[in-house]
């Protein structure tokens, strides 16, 4: 069509002007490329292009004799082509330079149908244009922007431009395609600067599925540079994690009660060598506590005991942790003595050590100092990351989240107990939590007759009474309050059935069934965890069965453990035995799988190649709707299976037993995006 359009305006010797180009183009533009849709599609075939314009100039000239064109036409191609794209790059540059967003688009869209992709640094600017924006759609458009150009020209994007995009995305809660622009950075080796990623991530955890991408990507680049550290690669000191990103993926786990994740980065931060801050030690503290890990906070005590005098406060909610796995195993006896401990300022504040040595830092056993092979966590209990800030609060509030807790167990505190407490209070100008005490006392039928004035007056007479005495006395409230708790908890123990519900109301377990937890579940458990630990995995199995011989319900940490030590030791068969325990036990009512140790067992399936398990495991995390990490099973899929059945069909297999494998294969690849 172009060859006999060019004959005919060679016989009629017409002259083309420049000026005519706008109308050709607007002409093109118009009838050839807008006929999609310009927000999905981004490539079109030159070829049909071309030929639309050939058709419609030719009418064109038919129509209109009068139409000039362009003596000095090649005789297979149109000359206004260069003319064309330099007209749209402007369009394009105009619209960036004015900050139209819209226009930007529309321009590129226009261009890149024509022309292709335009130059690199205009790519970049785009790219930051609609970073600016707060527009998920935008930021959207920008994220499947660059899988295209990583597609086409993977050198194309430069990696400041790239962690730009992935800071926009979180600070956006768009979690999932932030991850996505990380872990591309990630595979290509061009992590953004630590500092930079923490940034990230601080954002990523302000919701719980950003916290479970945000710590699966932990593990990668943990792995990543384990990987490069035993290569002894230069690129190692790169990917190392530093303690700040631990201690924001490590408190969003608490946070949301993702006590088995927070359990696996808190065993990867001793892995990869990462010093824990004082941060990092209560929010350990915290994860050991959720779950129902004595042994193991109690190997942090000895050194948090002599921390200076700044720090004490600090370290209250370890203290609190503590106390809760006391009363968890039902050891009045050791919470006694640390709630003496917690209560007596003088002895909880150790002198004041010289600042060299306060940076000193210690390794602490993950488990129990008899594992010889065991992990260890690099410890320093007085360093603080340079954006942190020491609360210093009392320690009044622990004393009334105990009293909370019995009288919900319906048995309160004595009379004695209460007043230490109260007096304490307004020592402390605390007089809005001293109205709270005073009004939960005349509940329970205390000081009903006295006016709030005359308690106040009675107590704060006491208080100026002490402030006479001498400096080894200014501590008696405390001491009293201390002392009256003490007693009041070993009284208990005298009357069984008082005992037994207060350990019921502590131990309540935090997850919506609410489930009470007998303390000898966390005493096998304890065992459990240790045999695994050990590799003794005949005795963990005794223990297991032993369990069920006494009709102790295993938990979620039980099967967990035994879990993680198959598979350490790639007995993935096993952890199919355990899989139909667990299962017996759902459908009995008598447990509840959290969404962590579901993605353990498909990963640990994926690794053994059990695809129909695959498929089971997530047919019941979509039946509780559960969050699932696709890249990340894809990627381990591709790792140990890429060309699993790739070109084998269904009317090909062997036997019945390969033709079943081949069909939950295929699920599994369609289920994730593969083919």
């Amino acid at each position: 069509m172009a060859l006999r359009l060019s004959k005919k305006i060679l016989a009629h010797n017409c002259v083309i002007k420049r000026c005519s180009l706008g109308f050709y183009l607007s002409s093109v533009i118009q009838r050839a490329t807008l006929i999609s849709n310009q927000d999905t599609e981004l490539v079109v075939s030159a070829r049909s292009i071309y030929s639309s314009v050939s058709s419609i100039s030719y009418e064109q000239h038919r129509n209109s004799s009068t139409q000039n064109f362009c003596t000095a036409v090649h005789p297979e191609k149109l000359c206004w082509e260069g003319s064309s794209r330099a007209a749209m790059l402007k369009r394009l540059k105009v619209a960036l330079k004015e900050h139209q967003v819209n226009e930007v688009w529309e321009s590129f869209i226009d261009f890149k149908r024509l022309h292709g992709f335009p130059e690199g640094f205009l790519i970049h600017k785009l790219i930051t244009e609609l970073c600016y924006s707060s527009d998920p759609y935008w930021l959207q458009k920008a994220s499947d922007l660059v899988l295209v150009n990583l597609r086409e020209r993977s050198d194309l994007l430069q990696s400041d431009i790239l962690t730009k995009l992935s800071l926009s995305l979180a600070r956006s809660q768009m979690p999932k395609p932030a991850m996505m622009i990380l872990r591309l950075m990630l595979e290509k080796r061009n992590l953004p600067p630590m500092n930079v990623l923490c940034l990230v991530v601080l954002h990523l955890v302000k919701t719980e599925i950003g916290t479970h991408l945000a710590s699966n990507f932990l593990i990668q680049i943990c792995d990543h540079f384990q990987s490069s550290r035993a290569k002894k690669s230069d690129h190692a000191k790169l990917l190392q994690p530093d303690t700040m990103i631990f201690n924001l993926v490590l408190d969003a786990c608490v946070r949301f009660k993702l006590a088995l994740k927070g359990q696996q980065i808190m065993e990867l931060m001793s892995a990869t060598g990462v010093a824990a801050d004082a941060h990092s030690i209560v929010i350990i503290a915290r994860i050991h506590e959720l779950n129902g890990q004595r042994e193991e906070i109690k190997n942090y005590k000895c050194y948090i005991d002599q921390v200076s005098a700044p720090f004490v406060q600090h370290y209250r909610q370890f203290y609190d942790s503590l106390l809760s796995l006391h009363f968890k195993f039902n050891d009045v006896v050791a919470a006694s003595e640390l709630i003496l401990q917690m209560c007596d300022d003088r002895k909880s504040l150790p002198i004041q050590r010289d600042k060299k040595n306060s940076q000193r830092s210690y390794l602490v056993p993950i488990g129990s100092h008899n594992l010889k092979s065991g992990l260890n966590m690099q410890i320093v209990p007085e360093l603080l990351q340079k954006d942190s800030v020491l609360k210093l609060e009392g320690w009044l509030e622990t004393a009334h989240d105990i009293l909370d807790d019995m009288e919900a167990a319906g048995t309160p505190m004595g009379y004695g107990t209460f007043m230490s407490l109260l007096t304490a209070y307004y020592k402390g100008k605390l007089v809005p939590e001293a109205k709270a005490l005073l009004k939960q006392m005349r509940k329970a039928g205390l000081l009903v007759s006295l006016s709030d004035e005359m308690v106040a007056s009675t107590c704060l007479s006491v208080v100026d009474t002490s402030a006479c005495c001498t400096s080894a006395s200014s501590s008696t409230s405390k001491s009293d309050l201390a002392n009256a708790l003490v007693q009041e908890l070993r009284d208990e123990e005298e009357t069984p059935s008082r005992v037994s519900d207060l350990v019921n109301a502590l131990v309540q377990e935090t997850r919506d069934e609410k489930e009470e937890i007998s303390s000898r579940v966390y005493q096998f458990n304890s065992s459990i965890n240790f045999f695994c630990k050990a590799k003794m995995i005949d005795d963990a199995l005794k223990t297991y069965k032993r369990m069920q011989e006494l009709k102790i319900y295993p938990t979620e940490l039980t099967f967990t453990y035994m879990i993680k030590v198959y598979s350490s030791l790639g007995m993935f068969r096993n952890i199919t035995f355990l899989w139909g325990d667990m299962k017996r036990n759902m459908e009995n009512g008598n447990l509840v799988v959290s969404r962590d140790l579901y993605e353990y067992l498909l990963l640990d399936f994926l690794r053994g190649g059990y695809f129909e398990r695959v498929m089971e495991v997530i047919s019941y995390m979509k039946k509780h709707g559960m969050f699932a990490d696709k890249w990340m099973y894809r990627s381990e899929f591709e790792k140990l299976h890429k060309n699993l059945y790739r070109n084998l069909k269904a009317s090909e297999a062997r036997t019945d037993a390969q033709r079943k494998r081949l069909e939950f294969v295929q699920a599994f690849r369609k289920y994730v995006g593969i083919d």
